[in-house]
């Protein structure tokens, strides 16, 4: 199956391969063996964030095909998420290094602010009182650095609006190379699609089976 996935290239030269395993809503105990298989029947691209709570369970899975020989480091292309509550610049780059401690990674091919909101430091849940302004042009920056650094070998968005991607790309030094946003054939985001073309951004879509097989169940 790995030779008959078809990659996308990035604008960072970078080749992601088109079809990769979700993590979202895995549970304990079946998201690694999840990664395992989907790993063994040929996927090369496995979509993981700090907020999904596995990337401990997922690292100790990856480290193992590694060890047994199954796949090369080199062969995977690993995405993770910043996650709201780490939008301060201090808090990027600690973000980043306990997602790779999880994983077991010296990098990540990746890398993407979640969502374009920020809220408190250590908060939990989606109260409004958590919520505060952002500051995408210093989250960025920081993210920028990661880039530098080559902890993160491509670096992106995602849920980003059309608005609120062409203000990132007015201050970015280093344009995002994906935007991750829900995307299927009953919500086919043509408009932010032909933005993100024009603007050298890969649209990656997600949700793009499960989201469209449950509008067919729905009828």
């Amino acid at each position: 199956m790995a030779k008959d996935i078809r990659f996308f290239e990035l604008n960072t030269g970078a080749k992601m391969p088109s079809v990769g395993l979700g993590t979202w809503q895995s549970d304990p105990g079946l998201v690694g063996e999840a990664v395992a298989t989907a790993i063994k029947v040929g996927y090369r691209h496995i979509d993981c964030a700090r907020l999904y709570g596995n990337e401990k369970e997922i690292g100790l899975v990856l480290k193992k095909l590694f060890e047994d020989g199954v796949v090369k480091r080199e062969d995977l292309f690993i995405t993770s998420k910043l996650w709201n509550t780490d939008h301060a610049p201090e808090d990027v780059p600690e973000a980043l290094n306990q997602t790779l401690q999880d994983l077991q990674l010296d990098y990540v091919d990746l890398y993407l602010i979640h969502w374009p909101a920020r809220m408190k430091k250590g908060s939990v849940g989606f109260k409004p009182e958590n919520f505060i302004p952002t500051d995408l042009p210093n989250t960025w920056k920081a993210m920028e650095a990661l880039y530098a650094a080559g902890k993160a070998r491509a670096i992106g968005v995602s849920n980003f609006s059309s608005k609120k991607l062409a203000d990132l790309l007015e201050i970015a030094r280093v344009p995002p190379a994906v935007n991750q946003v829900e995307c299927h054939p009953c919500w086919q985001q043509s408009k932010l699609r032909e933005f993100c073309k024009a603007k050298g951004v890969h649209l990656s879509g997600l949700f793009t089976i499960r989201i469209s097989w449950y509008y067919v169940a729905q009828g």
